[in-house]
């Protein structure tokens, strides 16, 4: 292995932290724009309580509400044009991935010359990334992406219906202040769709890093086995605060860079998925959750002996042999049922999704990322035809 690694992201994490905020925010900045989503947290009151506490500590406020849950490039831009009107020196992103997706954008876009979309990766030759952008304060109100302690967003083009990443050093959040009880209120089909993209954060490293990482593995390996054990607990309960907590920590460690140090993974089924999720605004979550396991099924046929391990750590199931195919087959199988018992879609179809598009989405996928020899990273590298034969399974 040969990388570096480095997370300036400072955590701030535990129950009632919110109350911190205003100091936290005081530290960056006299006047925060906050970016919100659709209007859940002003109905549970947690963005009273974030001004309250802002407020206190001599920040004001401006606002930028209504993100979408696949943020569109047109937010971003109207948000920025709002922190650059209000002469905002910090932003605030109280919400889920997409809201503190959005807010990095919108940080680095006061700065940006140019068409923002020009951030993201969609096939263009004169991309250029963001180099400067305002503080970015993160305060997650569901378990899911990580984005609270990364410098990747995910934005929508709306006019070409794409959907692309954008990952850069001025992108890192400078505090993440997590407070899992700000989860206690998310429905039960949220947390679940939250647990299955946590989940598949981790999966994407184990399956298509590079050989000999056994620290990582097991890293990976106690990240799926913490979601599959206190996930449910939070689903049963939503207000069982231990079983929030650790799918928070959870959710917060699968995706800042720790698990994936080292691996050099692609994310081959959430580029597929973001192709879906651009067309249909469905969830991310219950979008990897019906890709994910066909994807599986579908690298098993080359990696046999990874998926046999896979089966072996996180369901116990006996192998003979380190290439046991059926063994490979038996953990998807139950990987797949366990996302089911939680309530997460596993095929396509759940959610009304038909084969009319299906090939519009390998090319989509293929625009955004490719390799020199125009297939999608990932072990094995797939083709357009290799993407429309893992979608139409998951049908």
């Amino acid at each position: 292995m040969h990388f570096e690694y480095q997370n300036p992201t400072r955590i701030v994490f535990g129950t009632g932290t919110l109350s911190k905020l205003g100091e936290v925010v005081r530290e960056y900045g006299k006047k925060a724009l906050v970016v919100t989503g659709g209007g859940s947290v002003k109905r549970n009151g947690t963005f009273e309580r974030a001004v309250r506490s802002l407020n206190e500590a001599g920040v004001a406020v401006a606002q930028c509400a209504g993100v979408e849950p696949n943020p569109r490039i047109a937010t971003v831009e109207r948000g920025a044009d709002t922190a650059r009107r209000e002469e905002c020196d910090v932003v605030v992103a109280l919400g889920g991935g997409s809201v503190m997706d959005a807010a990095k954008v919108m940080a680095a876009a006061v700065f940006y010359e140019g068409d923002p979309w020009n951030m993201m990766a969609h096939g263009q030759p004169d991309r250029r990334l963001p180099e400067s952008a305002l503080p970015l304060i993160t305060v997650p109100t569901l378990a899911a992406t990580g984005s609270e302690m990364n410098s990747g967003a995910v934005i929508t083009d709306e006019k070409s219906t794409l959907k692309s990443v954008v990952s850069a050093r001025c992108l890192y959040p400078k505090v993440a202040v997590v407070d899992p009880e700000l989860t206690l209120s998310v429905p039960k089909d949220q947390t679940a769709n939250g647990i299955c993209d946590l989940i598949t954060h981790v999966t994407e490293s184990y399956f298509n890093g590079i050989d000999g990482t056994p620290v990582q593995d097991r890293f990976a390996e106690g990240v799926i086995l913490t979601a599959m054990e206190w996930g449910p607990e939070a689903i049963a309960d939503g207000s069982n605060i231990q079983a929030r907590e650790q799918v928070q920590w959870a959710s917060l460690v699968a995706l800042n860079g720790w698990v994936q140090a080292g691996t050099a993974s692609p994310f081959p089924v959430h580029m597929i998925e973001h192709s879906l999720s651009a067309h249909h605004d469905i969830a991310h979550g219950a979008g990897l959750s019906a890709i994910n396991p066909s994807w599986m099924r579908f690298a098993a046929r080359t990696r046999p002996d990874r998926f046999a391990g896979f089966a072996h750590r996180i369901f116990s199931i006996p192998l003979n042999g380190p290439e046991d195919s059926s063994a490979a087959m038996e953990g998807i199988n139950r990987f797949e049922a366990f996302l089911a018992s939680i309530g997460c879609p596993t095929s396509l179809g759940e959610m009304k999704i038909g084969d009319a598009l299906i090939e519009q989405y390998a090319q989509d996928t293929l625009q955004v990322i490719h390799d020199a020899e125009g297939r999608l990273p990932g072990r094995p590298p797939m083709s357009a035809e290799d993407i429309v034969e893992v979608l139409r399974k998951a049908l």
